[in-house]
């Protein structure tokens, strides 16, 4: 699991995490920072593979882009300075369909779609932590990937309004309509194509 890292050494904001150049990779939520430097499984970077080839095919002549990770979201950031941003992940795929949202360094505020897949060190993190994280930012549609047992979490914003958060769960055998586009389906047996 990754753990929350209290040394003096970790940034606290942005701004800090710029200055640290290509040392670590660091994530903040709520002003917690998350060491993000553990290197991924085969599988894990497989299913990122497979999954952002089926949104880069969508997506060609559309206004939205997909980007993988290592990519900066920072939420809650609009006309803040680097120094006040206490919230920026860096999601394993997010999508983007306003272009306004892009700079140089990122995205600045919500993507529509967000992919974490877990593994062992980040499980915990993307099922508590950052589904409160994604959901009060805006974030439209959330989708967690379990490259152990095949399946796919997703969280849709229009749900925001029950107490209760659910999940909509697809298994390696299901077609997953992506609910921020209208005509895109994925077949999941092509995502765990390992």
């Amino acid at each position: 699991m990754v753990l929350p890292h209290h040394d003096q050494k970790a940034p606290s904001n942005y701004a800090e995490y710029l200055a640290w150049g290509d040392q670590d990779r660091w994530e903040l939520i709520e002003g917690v920072p998350f060491n993000m430097t553990p290197a991924p499984s085969t599988e894990h970077q497989t299913v990122i593979s497979n999954l952002h080839g089926e949104f880069y095919q969508y997506l060609k002549g559309k206004a939205c882009k997909s980007f993988v990770a290592p990519f900066d979201v920072r939420l809650f950031a609009e006309d803040k300075a680097d120094e006040e941003i206490i919230d920026y992940v860096q999601p394993d795929i997010s999508i983007i369909c306003d272009k306004n949202k892009l700079d140089s360094k990122g995205c600045v505020g919500a993507p529509d779609l967000v992919v974490e897949v877990l593994s062992p060190s980040t499980a915990k993190k993307d099922r508590s932590e950052k589904l409160r994280l994604y959901r009060a930012a805006g974030v439209k549609e959330y989708w967690i990937i379990d490259p152990l047992n095949q399946t796919v979490e997703v969280y849709n914003q229009e749900e925001k309004q029950t107490t209760n958060i659910v999940a909509r769960v697809y298994s390696k055998d299901d077609v997953l309509k992506v609910g921020i586009f209208e005509d895109c389906e994925i077949e999941l047996k092509s995502v765990f194509d390992f």
